[in-house]
């Protein structure tokens, strides 16, 4: 008599190995990536201690005015362009249309004029901003 081999159960575990490194493949794709992300124009910053906003927005419509007073918009175009003040009033008013309640953020560069800054919040007034916040660094935080 021919002896027969015993019968092997299939293994019905799922292995979970090949999920971990495309897990850990995409954190690494994610952490070279994310410093990419930062867009805008490069501006130095005030330092203050100030309490920071309360995060209610995600996307937050930032206007930026560079050392040499000109204005720069996060949506809308290049965000790396400089725009003047109809434009400006333009743009930020139709997104205000679209998003009521969107955070309004203005960067001033530390070395532009002070009434460069104020005029810049005029503008988004005029557009319809209701509250307009201003980005500032915490001291001893270089720009």
């Amino acid at each position: 008599m021919a002896r027969q081999r015993p019968r092997k159960r299939p293994i019905a575990d799922i292995n979970v190995v090949p999920y971990i490194d495309v897990m850990l493949v995409m954190l690494v794709i994610f952490m070279v990536t994310a410093p990419l992300l930062n867009q805008g124009v490069e501006v130095e910053l005030p330092q203050a201690n100030a309490e920071p906003m309360a995060g209610e927005q995600k996307n937050p419509l930032v206007l930026s005015v560079d050392a040499k007073g000109r204005f720069f918009l996060n949506i809308g175009g290049d965000p790396k362009q400089a725009i003047d003040a109809d434009t400006l009033v333009a743009r930020v008013s139709v997104v205000l249309r679209r998003r009521p309640g969107a955070a309004v953020l203005v960067r001033g560069d530390a070395g532009v004029d002070y009434g460069r800054v104020v005029e810049a919040m005029s503008l988004l007034q005029q557009a319809g901003a209701q509250r307009v916040g201003l980005v500032t660094e915490p001291p001893g935080e270089g720009g």
